[in-house]
């Protein structure tokens, strides 16, 4: 009987042994969970996260919180499951945040480079939205393109069969619209004069139309905006900064006085699009005391399937959209609803 004690002892130990190895093994998925929110109306390691120089600048009684997701990499079996079973994290294949073919180190550095897009396009619709129109400016003018001889670099593109060109992505979008070889009626400005030149499409390396120029966005103002915040990756903060920089140069608050976070991605039209991760942004807005969450019109059933309590969904699809919303808020009217 001592003998078969000790055995089963044993067995028990070997037992406990193998599924401790077990759960510490590593296994190939990542848990996602609420990150940090930040205000955009307020500082990050003492610096204005919307710091704008040459004019004056408004405060607000308020908050506009963009929201973040934390990503946990390396994790074991047994992290795996308790995440699992967590309902404020999530357990997704770790391939679907790092991509087998790229290095964790290009992931950042392209996580990196689409925040600070979307700063640029939050800049310009931001600016459009007080006053500033964009002028799109050619840059460069290829010799054997179709808009050679027609176009030529510091050229201002008013104009494409009629329609306002508000940015290059709308020169693109108008462009794109017709098939190859398609006559195009453009309004260009050559320094203070505006002219009609005729200009017919050819097909780019990838068969879609184009008029073989390089252009950028300008939008003269007296100004200068620059954005403080270290440690964040991908595009989904557009929104947020957008609505912040327009609180900072305007004298209207438009938080009234309320704690409001949200996320969507932006682009120079001011066009709201969805992102990643929206259950745990959700769980963080509550935690840093927001009670309405502006929520990109594509995230809003799944929003609507992890709503926090006391969290109120406010549906937006773009910037104009959510200033509205802002409102609405602001004059306790009721707010498109997810």
């Amino acid at each position: 009987m001592r003998r078969r004690g000790w055995t089963v002892v044993a067995g028990a130990v070997l037992a406990a042994l193998l599924v401790f190895l077990i759960g510490q093994a590593p296994v190939k998925y990542v848990i996602l969970g609420p990150g940090p929110t930040f205000n955009t109306l307020g500082s990050y390691d003492k610096k204005q996260v919307i710091q704008v120089t040459g004019t004056s600048t408004s405060t607000s009684t308020g908050q506009l919180r963009m929201v973040t997701v934390n990503v946990t990499d390396d994790i074991d079996l047994l992290s795996a499951i308790k995440a699992w079973f967590d309902p404020q994290e999530k357990v997704v294949p770790r391939e679907l945040v790092y991509p087998p073919d790229q290095s964790n180190e290009q992931v950042e550095q392209e996580n990196k480079e689409a925040f600070q897009e979307s700063q640029s396009s939050a800049e310009t619709a931001a600016l459009r939205e007080l006053g500033y129109p964009v002028q799109v400016t050619v840059k460069e003018v290829a010799s054997d393109g179709a808009s050679a001889g027609k176009l030529a670099a510091g050229d201002v593109v008013q104009t494409v069969d009629g329609q306002q060109v508000t940015s290059t992505q709308k020169l693109q979008e108008l462009v794109r619209a017709k098939p190859v070889g398609t006559e195009l009626t453009v309004v260009r400005k050559r320094g203070d004069a505006s002219e009609t030149v005729k200009i017919t499409t050819k097909a780019g390396d990838d068969g879609t139309p184009r008029i073989g120029v390089s252009a950028e966005n300008k939008q003269p103002h007296p100004f200068e905006i620059t954005y403080h915040l270290e440690n964040v990756g991908g595009p989904s903060a557009g929104l947020m900064f957008a609505l912040g920089t327009i609180d900072t140069l305007n004298t209207e608050d438009l938080t009234g006085g309320k704690v409001i976070a949200g996320t969507g991605t932006i682009d120079d039209e001011g066009n709201v699009g969805v992102i990643g991760g929206i259950a745990q942004k959700l769980v963080g807005a509550k935690d840093d005391g927001a009670t309405f969450f502006l929520t990109p019109g594509g995230n809003c059933e799944e929003a609507q399937a992890n709503a926090v309590k006391g969290l109120k969904l406010v549906k937006v699809e773009t910037l104009d959209g959510a200033l509205q919303a802002l409102s609405d808020i602001r004059a306790g009217k009721a707010t498109p609803s997810c």
